[in-house]
């Protein structure tokens, strides 16, 4: 048992994926936090346009 515990402590796959699932996860949370930056920047940049339209009155 000993040994086979000492292999298993040895071995460094897992570690591998480890890093990729932490680097996958990082990658994701900053594409989610760019992608509600940039909508909150399209919302209120439709609404001032909105309001612009409006207050032109040329319709």
């Amino acid at each position: 048992m000993r040994d086979l515990l000492s292999a298993f402590m040895a071995e460094e796959d897992g570690a591998v994926t480890v890093d990729w699932v932490v680097l996958t996860a990082a990658i994701v949370g900053f594409c989610i936090a760019a992608y509600t930056a940039a909508e909150n920047s399209t919302l209120g940049l439709r609404d001032g346009l909105a309001a612009e339209l409006v207050r032109q009155n040329d319709f």
